[in-house]
């Protein structure tokens, strides 16, 4: 008897922990088995000292279709199946930084944990868009009050509100995503940002993406304080460490420029 793929795969290597949504068929439709499986992982990966980087990515030609609303609308669910806590909340929960690989299609649910990603790297294929209005429901991840912040109050709007897809290059032109990079490319650039990452100091890195959301959430003056106050309490390194890494990053900057 053929068993079957697990609906979320896990590859940990060198400090970096890929993870693709495997629902291909449903367009990595948002299952509660595929949700559970979610929070399991990313709960041991907060705890994971040997991986700093996570990668976020979908099978086959889609990223994520939003919640399964087959699965939501059958008759014979059971109505006392526990939910799992959103995907974007525990993703947002991960001292990690977390790079969205979008591979497709992200919809709905899957736009909300898109947005939920520390930075995302996308395909000419990539579409996105919000349609809770179109199927009757009301944004609960974050997507209402995150778009807003990440493209503008009018673009958000327009794209709320209307349930129109957001092409690969808008998303670009909108400062929504990072880089747009073929299919094949995907990936590697990807592994290519996590390794600079992994060059970095863990805590600090760890450290400064919080810093970095934490002061994006607050009015420009309280930021700044924020950021003050954050670095007077942060501990020095040791002096040969700084200079030791002064020398790395001196060698880098001359073989870019070479």
């Amino acid at each position: 008897m053929d068993v079957a793929e697990p609906v979320l795969l896990v590859d940990k290597h060198d400090g970096v922990a890929t993870l693709t949504l495997n629902r291909p068929a449903q367009m990595n439709a948002l299952s509660l088995e595929l949700r559970w499986a979610l929070f399991e992982v990313l709960e041991r990966l907060r705890t994971d000292s040997e991986v700093r980087v996570v990668i976020l990515t979908g099978a086959g030609r889609a990223f994520c279709a939003g919640l399964d609303l087959k699965e939501m609308g059958a008759v014979d669910r059971e109505p006392r199946i526990p939910e799992p806590p959103d995907p974007p909340s525990l993703l947002r929960a991960l001292p990690q930084p977390v790079i969205g690989a979008i591979n497709g299609v992200a919809i709905t649910g899957g736009f909300e944990i898109s947005l939920s990603c520390d930075l995302l790297v996308i395909t000419p294929e990539t579409r996105f868009a919000d349609t809770h209005a179109r199927v009757g429901l009301i944004a609960g991840w974050g997507l209402g009050a995150r778009l807003s912040r990440a493209i503008g109050l009018a673009r958000a709007k327009e794209l709320s509100l209307t349930g129109n897809f957001l092409s690969a290059d808008q998303a670009y032109e909108w400062g929504l995503v990072n880089r747009i990079v073929s299919r094949d490319e995907l990936i590697p650039v990807c592994q290519e940002l996590a390794r600079d990452m992994l060059s970095t100091v863990p805590a600090v890195m760890y450290d400064y993406k919080h810093q970095i959301d934490r002061a994006y959430d607050l009015s420009l003056g309280d930021a700044m304080n924020y950021e003050s106050d954050i670095c007077r309490r942060h501990v020095r390194p040791d002096p040969e460490v700084v200079e030791r890494r002064r020398a790395e990053i001196q060698h880098r900057a001359r073989n870019q420029l070479s």
